[in-house]
């Protein structure tokens, strides 16, 4: 297998917005989806894209503090998706956006997000869960060594990310117990680049862990389901998503993305995910439901 160069360029190009004329509200931001080796765009450039023009249309003294988004039909790969950003209110303390996408004429995300200005308070947050070290991990290269066409190369250098699976992947076969959870190793493969301030430099971050959520998000639900991405006649898609962004902090250093499965039926299921940082600080929240169908 040709593992080609790893990068985090895929990412950055990826939430590289540039501002065009508003058709239908505020602003309006275009973006290119990123290859994957799969008939339709992978989600996260959406949820990505879409986190980063509604950062773009608010003051810099507040930050994205959740966001709540649905696909609604499949995106080109390697094409634009112009995002009309509506500025719904902007208040002393929360201000609240929504934004769409399209595409070929047709709305094919929407979501809304609420931004806060940070204030001082009390801090909760549940502890991180034990985990091994990431560098004790098999990288997805060295998993999938010996493993040959695109879908393998893809999963080992294309997706930005380097992704250490606990107790093990699910690419070719469950590695591990088929239980409703699992946990996954993140870190850019790059340093990210720093913006001009300190919340610029979050945003990235942010929307960092917005890209890279919906890869693996799924996965306990494949995994208690005994199946794997390769699982013959396998289809998947991401249906809706939500994202909570508790604390600062990076994604070009170890982030531990704990997972768990939380339901299961008509064919969809709804999984839970939580990114902690090395000192197992609560960085942010996720939860998405997807569209599972096994092969007959």
């Amino acid at each position: 297998m040709n593992t080609g160069t790893v990068t985090s360029e895929t990412f950055l190009k990826a939430i590289g917005l540039t501002a065009v004329q508003a058709q239908v509200h505020d602003e309006a931001y275009e973006a290119t989806t990123q290859y994957v080796p799969w008939p339709k765009s992978y989600g996260g450039d959406m949820v990505a894209q879409s986190a980063a023009a509604m950062m773009r249309s608010v003051d810099a003294d507040r930050t994205l503090h959740s966001m709540h988004s649905y696909f609604m039909r499949p995106v080109d790969i390697g094409a634009t998706v112009r995002y009309e950003v509506e500025r719904l209110r902007d208040g002393r303390g929360y201000s609240t956006r929504s934004v769409r996408g399209h595409q070929n004429g047709k709305t094919v995300f929407a979501a809304m997000g609420s931004f806060h200005v940070p204030e001082d308070g009390t801090d909760f947050q549940p502890n991180a869960p034990a985990a091994v070290e990431p560098e004790s991990l098999r990288s997805a290269a060295e998993v999938l060594e010996g493993v040959d066409g695109p879908a393998a190369e893809y999963w080992a250098s294309g997706r930005s990310f380097d992704m250490r699976h606990i107790p093990g992947p699910v690419y070719v076969e469950v590695e591990g117990e088929a239980l409703p959870q699992q946990a996954v190793w993140v870190k850019a493969f790059d340093l990210l680049p720093d913006a001009a301030d300190e919340r610029a430099t979050a945003n990235l971050h942010r929307a960092a862990l917005a890209y890279v959520c919906d890869y693996t998000i799924l996965e306990p639900l494949l995994r208690v389901n005994g199946l794997h991405w390769s699982s013959p006649g396998l289809s998947t898609a991401s249906l809706d998503h939500s994202m909570w962004f508790h604390r600062d902090g990076r994604a070009d250093d170890w982030v531990l993305y704990a997972q768990e499965a939380v339901s299961g039926q008509n064919n969809r299921g709804l999984a839970l995910g939580r990114f902690f940082d090395r000192n197992g600080r609560l960085l942010a929240t996720a939860a998405q439901e997807g569209m599972i169908r096994a092969g007959s």
